[in-house]
């Protein structure tokens, strides 16, 4: 994101200070109302479980988080995940598998983890959420017509012909599709033609505005929010029932992947959020240990799992947000909304919540961020990719997994990497044998074959000036080929006892001198 950095004192809020967190906090409510709702939906559960995360992200993790001005909430990365959680175990299962998700980031910022998350390489990352971006479009383009999502992305792109061809014969769920068409022109139209004055009014906000606006009128037969008129009473409470569940060891594994994706994504935000202004930087550990907390509160009410969030935080940050006011009293607004008013949020389109995650969906896959990933090379680029399309063809644990395996391949590779070349000179029966990179056990094969081409008669001299290291199996063939050498007339010329040094062997030895010399 193309911003200058903003200059804060998150530490301290002068007087003069308070009015402009107030303004901020404001339109980050403004932003988090749809998004809290639509992503309930999305995940598969009661738009009820996505505001009571945005409240306590707001109000408890923006107290105590290290990123004065990252906000916390419902994040879309997380709902397709929560989506194959209460499709499998039922809702029942949501509220201890993200207590127990919480207290493993809890653990991991007391036990000072924090910087340890953001090892994963930003291409994983990336293919995360852009796989997760395709998975909600395939679900949300079925709800935006009022039809149910079918259980997997491929399942849900191989339905979308018929879904289609039933709206535009049948008519069924067709003043829906329009409503959600007519969210997603809104939200496109706002964002590259909003006035310079109205720059802080969310796209998101005004689309749903008009909708809801247009069903009422209408008189629309479209599925609404189903929100209760007393938002405590429909909490939940984990009880003991519930914590038996984590016996399974199925939902260990899925509270590992809460934890370990929300984390990544936190920090990762975190990290963007700190190069927009020029204040206090993030304490990851405190942040993670944040993130915990409010992970744990929202598991104990059976709500949705939180991160922080870049698109709220951006928002905050051009907002002219300054400290930690503006996180906080963008939660109390969202609950002072959600007691006072539940009836006008009864009147929101479900379709247009649909058509507003279709949108986010689609900024989340970013194509401009194939080019950006290929700039640092094909394995960066092969890393997203596989990602983004484990997860779709699979699930979100595999399509992690496969790409973290990739990442790791890669740097083996790069790091077993030799580049072996012989230049001869058959004049003077010289040739010299230049090594580049690291010689392994995989690099035996071709430093073998470079060195059977050796003329008879030649005197090879070995460059190792860009040799970082030989390991026992290289430095092996160089001397079993110079003892064999001299019966066709070669020799090899080479200081031994540096390439020896360059060795595993070599380096334990000048680590152990080193020791006994000081």
């Amino acid at each position: 994101m193309s911003q200058a950095p903003t200059t804060m004192k998150a530490s301290i809020l002068a007087p003069g200070q308070i009015a402009p967190n107030i303004l901020s906090s404001i339109v980050v409510f403004l932003v988090a109302l749809p998004l809290c709702m639509g992503i309930a939906i999305a995940s598969g559960v009661p738009p009820a479980a996505g505001l009571i995360t945005g409240v306590i992200g707001g109000i408890v993790v923006g107290a105590f988080a290290g990123s004065p001005l990252l906000v916390s909430g419902p994040a879309a990365g997380l709902a397709v995940l929560v989506f194959e959680l209460v499709r499998d175990h039922g809702l029942v299962a949501l509220g201890p598998v993200v207590l127990l998700a919480g207290a493993m980031q809890l653990a991991a910022g007391l036990f000072k983890v924090g910087l340890w998350f953001r090892m994963v390489a930003p291409a994983v990352i990336h293919g995360m959420l852009a796989g997760i971006g395709i998975l909600i479009v395939a679900s949300q383009l079925h709800v935006m017509v009022d039809a149910k999502p079918l259980a997997g992305g491929l399942q849900n792109f191989g339905a979308l012909p018929g879904r289609i061809w039933d709206v535009v014969t049948s008519k069924q769920g067709l003043e829906a599709g329009l409503l959600g068409l007519g969210v997603i022109a809104v939200m496109i139209g706002w964002e590259k033609f909003k006035p310079a004055k109205l720059k802080l009014v969310p796209g998101a906000l005004l689309a749903i505005i008009l909708a809801t606006a247009i069903a009422q009128v209408a008189q629309l037969d479209v599925a609404r929010v189903d929100l209760p008129a007393n938002l405590f009473g429909s909490i939940e409470f984990v009880g003991s029932s519930g914590l038996a569940m984590l016996l399974d060891p199925t939902l260990l594994g899925i509270a590992l992947a809460f934890a370990f994706i929300a984390s990544a994504e936190t920090l990762l935000s975190a990290a963007a959020v700190d190069s927009m202004h020029t204040g206090p930087r993030t304490k990851y550990d405190r942040e993670l240990c944040a993130q915990g907390i409010g992970n744990m509160l929202c598991g104990a009410a059976g709500a949705l799992p939180m991160t922080g969030v870049i698109v709220r935080s951006a928002a905050n940050v051009q907002a002219g947000a300054t400290s930690r006011l503006s996180t906080i009293l963008h939660g109390t607004w969202l609950l002072g909304f959600v007691v006072l008013l539940p009836w006008l949020l009864r009147m929101a389109p479900i379709a247009a919540l649909a058509g507003i995650l279709v949108f986010t969906g689609f900024k989340m896959v970013n194509p401009k961020q194939l080019k950006e990933l290929a700039h640092f090379g094909k394995g960066t680029l092969a890393v997203f990719l596989a990602t983004a399309l484990m997860i779709v063809a699979t699930d979100l644990l595999m399509g992690v997994a496969a790409g973290i395996a990739l990442s790791l391949l890669l740097m083996a590779l790069r790091a077993a990497y030799l580049h072996v070349s012989l230049k001869k000179d058959e004049a003077n029966k010289t040739a010299v044998l230049r090594l580049t990179g690291s010689a392994t056990f995989l690099n035996v094969p071709r430093l073998s074959e470079v060195l059977d081409s050796v003329p008879d008669g030649t005197t090879v001299t070995v460059d190792m000036d860009k040799l970082r290291m030989i390991d026992h199996a290289c430095l092996v063939l160089l001397q079993d080929w110079n003892r064999t050498a001299h019966a066709r007339g070669c020799k090899l010329v080479v200081d031994w006892q540096a390439l020896e040094a360059l060795s595993e062997a070599g380096s334990k030895r000048g680590r152990v001198q080193g020791l006994t010399t000081t």
